[in-house]
């Protein structure tokens, strides 16, 4: 089945040195850019982290750090992966947990506001999980009928790519109103559908330290909008001020804002943040 696009979709994976969005780095990044005319590109490379690869991270991708010495540093190739991704929506398996974050990360280490709030994000994993609720390996012999390792060498982001590609294609095969004839089981070839069956939580930024919950009156009830649901608002979803609107807290405790911004956050929760503040001052 061909992907009914409007604009270009980037389907990417990632290796990391490690899980943590603060202190790790992207070693690999590998990419399908997909055009609404179908016409596909690959790309990738690898990406020194500036810093040691654990063994077993080097055991599990097959990177070591002979294989990164020499390679540029991501800030050296963020202005060229901005220019690549400009105004595309994005697609992954787990990417919306992870991929996504930690790309959102590297952009803004290497002082690119590339902003994701713009774009569709599909997580394959999640549509998965919601119809079948197992891993990659799973998916793809459910969905394209072999075997993942006899066709691809795990644990590479080239390969899990063209793998969370194939998935992606295959869902939409086995799910489309032609022939799945349950209609809470079918899928829409349809980007913005797929982003949104692909939202597993109500975060503003990706770490969810701010997320949108309903907006209470006076009596601590929600308030409703004209179209009879809940106004939601940014609230702080951590410490002394979870549960409060950020716009509230940021106008009678103006010295949360900067103990934020001076703490251990990562760059996408201060950018939320300073986002926030930005759009009240102007009000």
């Amino acid at each position: 089945m061909k992907l009914k696009l409007k604009k270009p979709l980037v389907v990417f994976d990632l290796e990391t040195t490690g899980l943590d969005l603060v202190k790790d780095r992207i070693i690999q990044i590998s990419y399908i850019k997909v055009s609404p005319d179908g016409s596909e590109k690959r790309g990738g490379m690898i990406v020194n982290p500036g810093r040691p690869i654990p063994p077993e991270v080097a055991e599990l991708t097959g990177i070591s750090n002979a294989d990164v010495a020499g390679k540029p540093m991501f800030k050296e190739v963020a202005a060229q992966l901005e220019g690549e991704f400009k105004g595309c929506d994005f697609a992954g398996f787990n990417s919306n947990h992870f991929d996504i974050p930690m790309l959102a990360e590297e952009f803004l280490r290497a002082g690119i506001d590339f902003d994701f709030s713009k774009c569709h994000l599909i997580d394959a994993q999640t549509i998965f999980h919601k119809m079948e609720r197992r891993n990659l390996a799973a998916a793809y012999k459910f969905y394209c009928g072999r075997e993942m390792e006899d066709d691809f060498e795990a644990h590479r982001a080239d390969q899990d790519t063209e793998a969370t590609y194939r998935v992606l294609m295959g869902e939409l095969d086995k799910y489309s109103p032609e022939v799945e004839p349950d209609a809470t089981r079918q899928l829409q070839n349809d980007v913005a559908f797929l982003a949104e069956f692909s939202r597993q939580n109500d975060n503003v930024d990706f770490a969810g330290r701010i997320i949108w919950a309903p907006m209470k009156d006076a009596n601590g009830q929600p308030r409703k909008g004209k179209d009879g649901q809940p106004i939601m608002i940014e609230t702080f979803n951590f410490g002394k001020h979870k549960g409060e609107p950020v716009v509230q807290v940021l106008r009678y405790d103006p010295g949360y804002f900067s103990w934020i911004m001076g703490g251990d956050f990562t760059y996408n929760t201060k950018q939320v943040l300073t986002r926030i503040r930005l759009r009240e001052a102007k009000k």
